[in-house]
């Protein structure tokens, strides 16, 4: 366990850390051109640096309930540690996991563990898809608003899209795709969604008609948001209680989890439509990888809009919030695009990044 980093500074050093390196990646891609050797190794090696700093500064986190469940974790892993039988669950593989790991290692070996299979996707995906230039993606990942909460509280479920990540990155294996898909519904059966969204795309992968169907989601959604949140209850995530209470109970009054229609959280997934659809509709982007990413986003963003009214609905737009990253960056890193499109990246990092920082400091700090 890090006992050098007071507890209430582990979020705000991570949030200053990007900071710098936000500013330090934008003054790179002002002054250097992209594939400059000068470039490469900064971007290489702060990747790296950066990689193995986040899942041991999450990793090695005090099991405290400053990190929301991170505190329930620790109860249920000390109940496997000493003898307990598994708990009756619906995501029984993330339960196997956990008692395996109970019975020959440490709470804070097994928080580590999680951040590895929660972070490394990410930079597997990056590299997969950019080689050398994985670094941008990467931090874009790391800089996005939903990162640190899956990582601290919502385990789990950021665990399980991480292995969805991963799977993607095999695309072209479809036995080892399938494998890790496999493996990111065992863990949380809420990435079914992500996963069926995926195979969708291999049927059908006109942007287009997703898009159109995104843009109808918001005024079914205004209009008849609890008949939505009623059918999606009693449907497969009704299955589960403890999912279909995310969509009946109660949440407390002033927290990300309350109830209404969340403008501003639905103006933050516009980022990735907007971005999508201005690549592939107004510079004609043709990328059939890309299409299916897209496509699963607006699949899975547009599940969240028609049931955004829910209590605890955060908990459905990361099942599109956490790829994001990759659906922005994607472009920048496949095609040249503009003039200086290398300094334009370094300021959509930026911007995508204040969303992060402004949301804490001005609202949450």
């Amino acid at each position: 366990m890090n006992t050098f980093i007071p507890i209430d500074w582990y979020y705000p050093l991570y949030l200053n850390l990007c900071f710098f390196l936000v500013l330090f990646t934008l003054l790179h891609t002002r002054i250097l051109n992209m594939s400059e050797p000068k470039n490469l190794s900064f971007i290489n090696f702060t990747g790296y640096i950066l990689l193995a700093f986040l899942i041991f500064h999450i990793g090695q986190r005090p099991a405290s309930h400053r990190f929301g469940d991170t505190i329930n974790y620790y109860r249920t892993f000390q109940h496997y540690s000493t003898g307990g039988e598994i708990l009756t669950v619906n995501d029984y593989g993330w339960h196997v996991f956990m008692k395996t790991m109970a019975s020959f290692t440490t709470i804070h070996t097994f928080f580590t563990l999680c951040a590895f299979f929660y972070i490394f996707p990410m930079y597997k995906i990056s590299k997969v898809f950019f080689k050398e230039y994985w670094y941008y993606a990467f931090i874009m990942f790391v800089v996005s608003f939903s990162f640190w909460t899956y990582g601290v509280n919502g385990m789990r479920n950021g665990a399980a899209c991480s292995l969805f990540l991963w799977g993607v990155s095999y695309h072209r294996n479809k036995v080892i795709m399938s494998l890790l898909f496999l493996a990111a519904s065992f863990f949380h059966k809420t990435t079914l969604l992500p996963i069926f969204a995926f195979i969708i795309t291999y049927f059908y992968n006109n942007p287009k008609f997703y898009f159109k169907a995104w843009l109808a989601c918001i005024p079914l959604s205004l209009a008849l948001g609890s008949v939505w949140i009623a059918l999606f209850a009693n449907l497969g995530f009704g299955d589960d209680d403890r999912l279909a209470g995310y969509l009946t109970s109660e949440a407390a009054e002033g927290t990300f989890s309350s109830t209404g229609f969340r403008w501003d959280f639905l103006f933050h997934s516009a980022f990735a439509v907007f971005a999508g659809w201005y690549f592939v509709f107004r510079k004609k982007f043709e990328d059939p990888i890309y299409n299916k990413l897209l496509n699963t986003y607006l699949i899975c963003n547009g599940f969240w809009i028609l049931v955004i009214n829910a209590n605890f609905s955060n908990r459905f737009a990361y099942l599109s919030w956490f790829m994001m990253a990759i659906i922005i960056a994607y472009p920048f890193l496949k095609q040249k695009f503009f003039k200086d499109q290398h300094f334009l990246l370094g300021k959509v990092i930026v911007i995508y990044f204040l969303f992060t920082y402004f949301m804490y400091y001005l609202f949450w700090g």
